[in-house]
Formats: C-alpha cells, structure tokens, sequence
C-alpha cells in the first residue's frame, strides 16, 4: 500500500509575534500536517524560536525545520536546541538538516564555503553526534570535523529514540547517506559547486535518478522511509499551457518542461489530484511542502487527499 499523503506549509517571516502565530493557527486550520521553517541568514526569522512560538500557538500542528543548514551550528548545539524544541512542543518536532547550498550567505557571513564533498563529509559525522548526544548519556565521538569527550546533553527528546530526522539533498552522496541514516528523504534539485541549486535538475527523469540512489542505498528499509519534496510553484488553472508559458520565465525553463517537472503543481483542482497521485506512484513521495504564498488556494486538495 502507499504511504498517505501529508501536506506541510514552508512559513518564513512575519512582523510580530501575533501575525506569526496567527500564520501558524491558519496552516492548522487549513488542515495542513506540519509548518517548517527554511534555515538561511537573510530575512527570516530565526527558525527555533520561531518554531516553538508556532507550536505553542497551535494544538496538533507539527514544525520542523526544512531544512538547518549543518555548517550554521556545531551538532552539539543542534542537538540540543532539537531536543528542547521535542520536549516544549509535546513531541511535534521533526528535524531537518542538510549541507548547505546557498554560498551567497556563507560569503556574506565569512563562513568558508567548502567543496560539497567536505560538507556531506561534515553531516555525515553530524548525525551519529546527534544520535548520540539523544541517548541523555556520556557521549563521545572521535571523527575528522567533530569530536566529543564525555559530553552528556540535557534534556532528552520526548520522541525516543529522537525527532524523526529528515535529510535534504539532490546529489548522489547525501541522497545515499539520507536513504542510510534518516527517516525521510527530502528529495531537491542538485546544488552547484560554486553555490545555488541547478535549474538543469527539474526534470523527472533526474527526479527518477534520485529515488533510485535512495532505494539502492537503503536496501530493505526503503519502504519504512518517507519521501518528501518542496513545490516550487503552484497554479490551479482552468488551462495548464497558459499557466506554464506565464511562469516558466522564473525558471529559466521552457514551458514545456514546466509542465514535466515534478516540483510544480499546475491545472484543475482535480488534474492536480491527480498529478500527486501519480507522482507518488512513480516517485513514492507523499509528503509534500508548499510555500507559504500557496497554502491557501490549495487547502482543498490538502483537505481532500491527507490522510488517504
């Protein structure tokens, strides 16, 4: 059977507390699953305090991170601040992470951009620090980027063993660590060397490519994990052609290749139904995130399909 779908709502920014947490209320009442928070150094607020004022806002609701970049914070650190947040929400914390990709914000910041092999490197070591520090016992870790000496971390996670861990990334060596180690993929186009994410990524034949470094990769517990996407963009439009020849500009993409590429939504209420139905049959993924700006012209596909 299918894993049913869920549906979650990327929030970023508000002018005050009662807006941001009257964002939060709307994502729940709107039926959406989960609000997660983008982890960049620009205009947004921080995504820890803010996740916890959305909780605390909301009844049900989960948060999450989509996704900390693992350059931002040493593990010990993430590790913490993730437990604190499973612990003051009840257990609705879900923790995402990556490697990082925007290099305009690490040049703006003097944090050294490194090869992409050395930042996978980096997480890979940072999951296991993670996993460790969770147990609430001495913990210590002897790797290349981070060692711990006996270090106990306080408090532990309500969710035991921890939060579940989403692993973002497009390439071949963080997809693999994440079918290995998390317990959702969250399946994007590639970074560049230099920074950014490729454009050239969005087709579905690459979108193939991913889910089969994944399935290789996790061997039997391939179908315990939960894959996942953020949309790019959304259009529910009586004509799909109209709707991709108006935004594939943005994309720097010819229409056509808007209307193949697995990260947009575009048509009728129900040719989109039918598009996520598709896609999780192809790709597997049913957990799908929209951007704020989205959230509320599709709340009745939401509605309609969550859960099923």
């Amino acid at each position: 059977m299918p894993r049913a779908f869920r549906f979650g709502v990327q929030c970023s920014d508000a002018a005050s507390r009662v807006e941001w947490q009257d964002k939060a209320r709307r994502v729940e009442a709107l039926g959406y699953q989960v609000l997660v928070a983008p982890d960049h150094l620009g205009e947004q607020l921080a995504p820890v305090p803010a996740l916890l004022s959305a909780a605390e806002a909301t009844r049900s609701l989960r948060i999450g991170a989509l996704v900390f970049d693992n350059d931002f914070r040493h593990p010990a650190l993430l590790a913490k601040e993730a437990a604190t947040l499973d612990l003051l929400t009840d257990g609705r914390f879900e923790l995402g992470i990556g490697a990082g990709w925007m290099r305009s914000e690490y040049d703006a910041a003097g944090i050294a951009f490194e090869p992409g092999a050395t930042r996978v490197a980096r997480l890979e070591e940072a999951i296991p620090v993670l996993r460790a520090l969770w147990r609430g016992e001495p913990a210590s870790f002897a790797g290349r980027h981070y060692q711990l000496r006996e270090l106990r971390s306080t408090p532990v996670p309500v969710q035991r063993p921890g939060p579940p861990l989403l692993v973002g990334g497009g390439g071949p060596r963080i997809l693999r660590l994440a079918a290995r180690e998390a317990d959702i993929v969250g399946l994007v186009m590639r970074s560049l060397p230099e920074g950014g994410l490729d454009l050239g990524d969005l087709s579905a034949a690459a979108l193939d490519a991913k889910v089969a470094w994944v399935r290789e990769a996790a061997g039997e517990r391939f179908a315990a994990l939960e894959l996942n996407t953020l949309i790019q963009t959304v259009a529910i439009v009586p004509d799909r052609r109209e709707a991709a020849s108006r935004l594939a500009g943005a994309f720097g993409i010819p229409p056509d290749a808007l209307l193949e590429t697995p990260y947009a939504l575009l048509g009728s209420e129900r040719e989109i139904e039918a598009q996520l139905r598709e896609r999780r049959a192809r790709f597997g993924i049913s957990y799908f995130v929209l951007f704020e700006r989205d959230m509320e012209a599709f709340a009745p596909i939401a509605a309609r399909l969550a859960g099923g």
